[in-house]
């Protein structure tokens, strides 16, 4: 049986609750997040929540397919801006509500999560966020693979240093810092929000509670990392870093990332190869060199992946880490807090005080539930 919790504190729009989600040609998913996210809202004591899909210009049928239901749509206007970062923070103009919730497109949240993530920020007045367990259902990639072998501390249950995988902010506290997500991230946008709200002293937190179900990328993880490198996503921790400089949050972003101390041992490895290559009396000796300075670090991923196909994977994803950690760095960088053009392409068919319940349940009813 469910406890009963206090009401949800409505600002004074009357919302209380602005569920985000950001989407890039979701039309496979997009109709299941939206669903998900509703019927989340809909069991909430307190009326007036808000679903908003933050759009970065998709060419597919997202957006015919998000504006059948009654919630607001928004769209990037310029496509060249897309990154993970400008989503949320695209989201967030437009939200109204006292707590933002941060959904993928290819997530469906659980239809209890809200009502466990609301009583605890209620319960806890100095944690900003909060996120439960991400359930990943898509077990066949190298990628996801390597999430779940590593069972990284912040996604397990109790204080953690970000909310990876989407979580539910105080809006108070957002306020406080200026923006949600910096535009300019091409990744990392989660752990940079998260460190600055912790500089600010505030907690973030993961409860003993499963918040999402997560599809993830169903393409080879070769194809994923190629893509990731031509969209820039990979640049994201030299953005990350870029971003931080001079600011008082800095410490607690390079203690947090661990995966930069490797990629800097990494470039110093291959810096030290090279300069031994250029030194030696002749080509052959040069080019003897070269494969020895690729050939160890190859032959000790294999054999701590205890995998052929999985240790080559990860020399080829380390070294474009390492080169898109350099493009990163030197990236051009806008205000974080400057606005974001976009189109409004959807209001909201719901009143800020009407509860999406009767509309949720018919609207599920008529297309079938995508759970």
């Amino acid at each position: 049986m469910t406890e009963p919790i206090p009401p949800v504190l409505a600002d004074a729009s009357g919302c209380a609750v602005s569920v985000v989600i950001k989407t890039l040609n979701e039309e496979r998913n997009i109709a299941g997040a939206i669903e998900s996210a509703l019927a989340a809202l809909a069991v909430l004591d307190n009326p007036g929540g808000e679903v908003i899909v933050a759009d970065s210009a998709s060419s597919d049928r997202s957006i015919e397919i998000a504006t059948g239901y009654p919630i607001t749509v928004v769209q990037l206007a310029n496509p060249h801006e897309r990154c993970c970062g400008i989503g949320p923070q695209l989201g967030y103009q437009f939200a109204s509500g006292s707590f933002i919730y941060i959904l993928d497109g290819d997530m469906q949240l659980r239809a209890d999560f809200l009502r466990e993530a609301l009583a605890f920020l209620q319960a806890h007045p100095q944690a900003a966020g909060v996120a439960g367990r991400v359930v990943e259902h898509n077990l066949n990639s190298l990628e996801y693979r390597a999430r779940g072998e590593r069972g990284s501390a912040h996604m397990q249950v109790g204080s953690v240093d970000r909310l990876d995988g989407g979580g539910l902010y105080r809006r108070s506290a957002i306020e406080q810092i200026g923006h949600l997500s910096d535009r300019n991230l091409h990744s990392y946008e989660e752990l940079d929000l998260a460190v600055r709200l912790r500089a600010a002293g505030w907690t973030l937190h993961r409860i003993d509670c499963s918040a999402v179900d997560h599809k993830g990328h169903d393409v080879p993880a070769h194809r994923l990392l190629l893509k990731r490198w031509k969209s820039g996503y990979i640049n994201g921790i030299g953005e990350v870093i870029a971003a931080a400089r001079g600011s008082t949050h800095r410490p607690l972003l390079l203690a947090a990332l661990r995966e930069a101390k490797l990629y800097a041992a990494f470039s110093a490895w291959l810096l030290l190869g090279l300069l031994v290559a250029t030194l030696q009396p002749s080509a052959m000796r040069a080019l003897g060199a070269v494969g020895l300075l690729i050939a160890l670090p190859w032959a000790a991923l294999v054999a701590k992946k205890r995998s052929l196909a999985a240790g080559t994977y990860a020399l080829i994803s380390l070294s474009m880490h390492v080169g898109g950690l350099l493009r990163g760095l030197f990236s051009r960088r806008r205000l974080p807090q400057e606005p974001i053009a976009a189109r409004e392409i959807k209001r909201s068919s719901l009143g800020p005080s009407e509860s999406a319940t009767d509309s949720t349940h018919a609207r599920i009813n008529s297309v079938g539930f995508h759970g």
